[in-house]
C-alpha cells in the first residue's frame, strides 16, 4: 500500500479514527486521574461520539480503504448514525444510574466506545477478515461492561453466559468463513459473489453460508441462538441492557444485509430458505414465550427477538424495496427501544430503589400521568397499532414480502403481531386499571427527555416518516448499484 493510497484510507475512516484515538486518550485519562474522572471521562466520551458523528454528516466520503476491506458508502453511513444515536443514548441514560448499578468507573464509557468503534468498522467491513476483527473488537467489551458489576451475582452471571455462549457463536462464524475461503479462494465480498456468479456452488460453500448466517444471528438474537438474550438482558446492569438492545443490534443486522447482498446474491435461493426459517421460529418465539414474563427486561428481551425477526422478513424478499424496508424498521426499532428502557430506568421507588416487575408500574397513569403516557403510546407501536411509528415498520417489510411473492411468511407476521400484542397491552392494562402500589421517586432529566422525544417520534411518525423513509430508500439504493 503506497502512501498515497494509505492517506486516502485514513480520510475515509476518520469517523473511526476519532474513536480509536479518542478511546486511547480518555482511558490514559482514567489512568492517571483515577476513579474520581469517571464522570469527566463519561462526558468526554458522549462528546467524542458527537464529533464521530458530526463528521459522517459533514463529510461523507464513499469508497473503498486498505485494501478493499473497509467500504464507506450511503448504507454504511446511514447505519452508522443510527448506531451512534444508539450509543450516545444510552450512555446519557446511563448517568443517573452510574453509582448505583457500579458503573461511576472509567473504564465503563471507554469501553462502550470501543464497543461503539467495533460496530462501525462491522458496518463498514466489506470482507471476511475485517468483518471478523469487527465484530470480536465488538463483542470483547460488551462481555466485560455485562459482568462490570462484579457485586452482583446476577450480572456476573450474564456477563459469563454472554461470554460463552459469544464464543461459541464466534467459532461457528469463523468455522464458515474459512469454508467460503476454501471453496471460493476468496475473502472480499465482491469477489465472492463473482465466484459463485461464474459457477455452481458447491455442498461447502453452502455449510459456510450456513454457519455465517448461524454466527450473525447470534448477534441479532434470533432463533436458534437466542438463548442468551432473556438472562442477559435481566442480569446485566439496566443501562447496559438498554445499550446492548441498540447500537449492538444495528450494526449486527447491517452486516447480515451486507455480506447476503454482497457477497451471496448469487446463492440466493439458498440463504433465502435459512433467513426465512430465522424470521418466523424468531416472530413466533417472541410473541409467544414472552406472554408469560412478569419481568419487564426478560419481556423486552423476548420483544427484541421477535422484533429482529420481523425486521429479517425484509430481508428475506432480496430486494432493494426489502432492504428499504429492514432499514426504516431498525430506525423505529432503536427509537422504540431507547424510549421503553428510559421508562424502566424511571421505575425508582422512593422507598426501595429500582424495581423490574411489570406489576409495580400498576397505578402509573395517577401518580406519573406524563410516564404513563409516554409508554402506552411506545407500548402500542411496539405492538404495530396504527397510526404509531411501529405499525409503519412492519408494513414496509410485509409489503416488500408480498412483493416477492412471500406470502405465507406475511401471514404468519401479521398473526404474530396479534399474538405479541397481548403482552404490551397488558402493560398498559396495569398502568392504567389496577390500583396503584406506591409512588415513583422524581425521574432524572435525562431519563424524561429520552422518554419525550422517542414519544413523540413514535407518536408523530407521520409528519417525518417521508423524509426518513426517502433516506431509507437512498441508503438502500447504494447496496443494489
Amino acid at each position: 500500500m503506497t502512501a498515497e493510497t494509505l492517506l486516502a484510507s485514513l480520510h475515509l475512516v476518520t469517523p473511526e479514527l476519532i474513536l480509536a484515538v479518542g478511546a486511547l486518550a480518555l482511558l490514559m485519562i482514567g489512568v492517571f486521574a483515577g476513579e474520581r474522572s469517571a464522570s469527566t471521562v463519561m462526558g468526554l466520551a458522549v462528546a467524542l461520539l458527537i464529533i464521530s458523528g458530526g463528521w459522517l454528516l459533514a463529510f461523507p466520503a464513499e469508497g473503498t480503504a486498505f485494501g478493499g476491506a473497509y467500504l464507506s458508502d450511503g448504507f454504511a453511513r446511514f447505519m452508522k448514525i443510527l448506531a451512534l444515536v444508539g450509543s450516545i443514548t444510552a450512555m446519557i441514560m446511563a448517568v443517573g444510574h452510574a453509582r448505583r448499578d457500579q458503573l461511576d468507573k472509567f473504564e465503563f464509557p471507554v469501553l462502550l466506545v470501543l464497543a461503539t468503534l467495533g460496530i462501525m468498522l462491522m458496518i463498514s467491513a466489506n470482507n471476511l477478515i475485517s468483518l471478523y476483527l469487527s465484530l470480536e473488537l465488538q463483542s470483547l467489551a460488551l462481555y466485560v461492561v455485562a459482568a462490570i458489576n462484579r457485586d452482583s451475582l446476577r450480572s456476573t452471571e450474564a456477563g459469563l453466559k454472554y461470554f460463552v455462549l459469544g464464543a461459541l457463536s464466534s467459532g461457528m462464524l469463523l468455522y464458515g468463513m474459512s469454508l467460503v475461503y476454501g471453496f471460493t479462494g476468496n475473502i472480499g465480498f465482491q469477489e465472492i459473489a463473482a465466484v459463485l456468479t461464474a459457477g455452481k456452488p458447491g455442498l461447502g460453500l453452502i455449510f459456510g453460508l450456513v454457519f455465517i448466517l448461524a454466527g450473525l444471528a447470534f448477534k441479532i438474537s434470533a432463533v436458534p441462538f437466542h438463548m442468551w438474550t432473556p438472562d442477559v438482558y435481566e442480569g446485566a446492569p439496566t443501562p447496559v441492557t438498554a445499550f446492548l438492545a441498540a447500537a449492538p443490534k444495528i450494526g449486527a443486522m447491517a452486516i447480515l444485509v451486507r455480506i447476503v447482498v454482497d457477497a451471496f446474491m448469487p446463492v440466493f435461493a439458498e440463504w433465502q430458505q435459512i433467513i426465512v426459517f430465522i424470521s418466523i421460529a424468531s416472530m413466533l418465539l417472541g410473541s409467544f414465550a414472552a406472554i408469560g414474563q412478569r419481568n419487564i427486561k426478560r419481556l423486552m428481551a423476548y420483544s427484541s427477538i421477535g422484533h429482529m425477526g420481523y425486521a429479517l422478513v425484509g430481508l428475506a424478499a432480496g430486494t432493494e424495496t426489502g432492504v428499504s424496508g429492514v432499514i426504516t424498521y431498525m430506525l423505529i426499532y432503536l427509537i422504540m427501544t431507547l424510549g421503553t428502557f428510559a421508562c424502566i430506568m424511571a421505575m425508582k421507588q422512593k422507598e426501595g430503589g429500582n424495581v423490574e416487575n411489570i406489576d409495580d408500574l400498576a397505578g402509573l397513569s395517577t401518580t406519573k400521568p406524563f410516564m404513563a403516557l409516554v409508554l402506552t403510546a411506545l407500548m402500542f407501536s411496539l405492538a404495530g397499532i396504527p397510526p404509531l411509528a411501529g405499525f409503519f415498520g412492519k408494513y414496509f417489510v410485509f409489503v416488500a414480502a408480498i412483493e416477492a411473492k412471500l406470502y405465507a411468511l406475511a401471514i404468519i407476521g401479521v398473526l404474530a403481531s396479534v399474538v405479541g400484542a397481548f403482552y404490551y397491552l397488558r402493560v398498559v392494562k396495569v398502568m392504567w386499571f389496577d390500583d396503584a402500589k406506591g409512588e415513583f421517586s422524581r425521574i432524572a432529566g435525562e431519563l424524561r427527555l429520552v422518554f419525550g422525544l422517542s414519544g413523540l417520534f413514535v407518536i408523530g411518525y407521520v409528519l417525518v416518516g417521508g423524509p426518513l423513509g426517502a433516506a431509507a430508500e437512498a441508503a438502500a439504493k447504494t447496496l443494489f448499484n
